[in-house]
């Protein structure tokens, strides 16, 4: 067994991956599965939306000066000439002195200028309509264009599509659009001891639970899910998972286990053998094994630690960021929560030289440590609100300091607190010098110049890196 003589900084990782991060080429899709992926390239509209002049009200459509001096007291008689419908127009000609009925959104017969209120008029027989006042010139109109004009920037490149998006792409009589391809991501799980999720674990076996974490995160940030690899441990059977892994066709490969300094970890030796090992050991508690290379072809290799919590924070803080540069996501290094800053419930302590992603609850308005702080007690993420960074050159935090809280279930709604759990006083004893550190402010790299900045205020403490 060997130690780790030494860790590359978090941020000299983070800013391996945005040197040469860039999105995938485009594919086309249909407009009706579009929602959630990331336009490739601007969409202009190709036809004027609506098409034609339509009625903005259940009315009358009339040449509006035919109007002006009509009121209860003085009704205008018109000649009424037929009904206008969507999708069955009136298609003649309306002069003055004469009338359509119409409903909203049909089309506007040619000669007519306005549409009057159903209210202000009323049907006197068959073939006439008395207006009972009036209505000006281009008034209850929708004008050719006025939603979407021809020619007009609809939607630029790089926005995450939305339901609403895909409506108008819709609207615009767009089948497919061109959207930044997906990275396709494969795992190989590792380890005697693991068997696949619905299993029932034997004596000296626990069940998978990161092929499903790491599913669940890579579909957050917009890649495609391929299926799952497993393999024993042991020098064969991990070249042979490794090997079934490259020969793949996914974008991204990722290894889980296998990969800190231990007898049986033999995938950091495995990857230098046939492509490049970029980083081994990263200074970041609870996620320090993970490695980082890339295979002869270029495609780059993640290599994470097997326990879970460990897995969680080194995707949260290393491959998610690239998948989501890789699927086009806007400013893919930002974590991708709801975050709020909070005063810290008690004073927190913390080792100078490591960064550490720490387990939060968020109790009367203050954060609290989770207590169960252990690398393989994926519950602790269950019973955390989210989670906070703490910088390596800090030594943690006083009551009261305010952190960043990056939430996992969204916006913080703050207190009420719940009555079965009572808030953490201010003047509870210290925690110890291993608990979770508090967050602080960790330097982010910078940006290469071919790469647009990232506009943001200066990172509170616990921003990511």
């Amino acid at each position: 067994m060997r130690g780790f003589r030494s860790r590359v900084e978090l941020t000299e990782v983070v800013a391996l991956l945005r040197g040469d991060a860039a999105a995938l080429p485009p594919e086309a899709v249909a407009v009706t599965a579009c929602v959630g992926r990331v336009l490739a390239a601007p969409v202009y509209a190709p036809i004027d939306v609506p098409g034609f002049v339509r009625a903005a009200v259940d009315g009358y459509a009339i040449r509006g000066e035919d109007s002006f001096a009509a009121s209860e007291h003085n009704p205008i008689a018109l000649e009424l000439l037929g009904t206008s419908l969507p999708g069955r127009p009136w298609l003649g000609t309306v002069a003055s002195g004469q009338a359509v009925r119409i409903t909203t959104g049909a089309p506007v017969p040619a000669g007519a200028d306005a549409v009057l209120q159903a209210e202000l008029a009323r049907s006197t027989r068959g073939d006439q309509v008395e207006l009972l006042g009036p209505v000006a010139p281009r008034r209850h109109l929708g004008e050719v264009g006025e939603d979407l004009a021809r020619g007009e920037l609809v939607l630029p490149a790089g926005r995450v599509l939305r339901p609403q998006d895909a409506g108008v792409l819709a609207s615009l009589g767009l089948a497919s659009v061109a959207v930044v391809r997906r990275p396709r991501v494969q795992l190989l799980v590792t380890g005697d001891e693991l068997v696949a999720p619905g299993t029932a674990p034997g004596p000296w076996q626990i069940v998978d639970s990161n092929s499903v974490v790491l599913a669940g995160l890579c579909a957050r940030d917009g890649a495609e899910w391929l299926p799952t690899l497993r393999a024993r441990d042991g020098e064969a059977a991990l070249s042979a998972g490794f090997s079934d892994l490259s020969s793949g066709p996914a974008d991204v490969l990722v290894v889980s286990g296998a990969t800190s300094v231990g007898l049986e970890d033999l995938m950091p030796t495995l990857l230098a053998r046939v492509g490049t090992l970029e980083v081994h050991g990263v200074a970041v508690r609870p996620a320090s094994p993970t490695g980082l290379g890339r295979l002869s072809d270029g495609r780059r290799v993640f290599l994470l630690p097997g326990n879970p919590v460990s897995c969680l924070c080194a995707h949260e803080l290393l491959l998610g960021p690239w998948l989501r540069a890789l699927a086009g996501r806007p400013r893919p290094f930002a974590l991708p929560h709801a975050s709020v800053t909070l005063p810290l419930a008690r004073k927190l302590t913390s080792k100078v030289g490591r960064c550490d992603f720490v387990r939060v609850r968020v109790e009367a308005g203050q954060v609290v440590p989770v207590a169960t702080s252990g690398a393989s007690n994926l519950s602790s993420t269950v019973l955390a609100d989210g989670f906070t960074i703490v910088a390596s050159d800090s030594e943690g935090a006083a009551p009261g300091e305010p952190v960043l809280v990056h939430l996992f279930d969204g916006p913080y709604v703050g207190p009420p607190v719940p009555e079965d759990r009572p808030p953490v006083p201010a003047d509870s004893p210290p925690v110890p010098a291993d608990s979770p550190p508090v967050p602080a402010d960790i330097p982010t790299p910078p940006v290469p110049t071919d790469r647009p900045p990232v506009l943001a205020d200066s990172p509170p403490r616990g921003a990511a890196p």
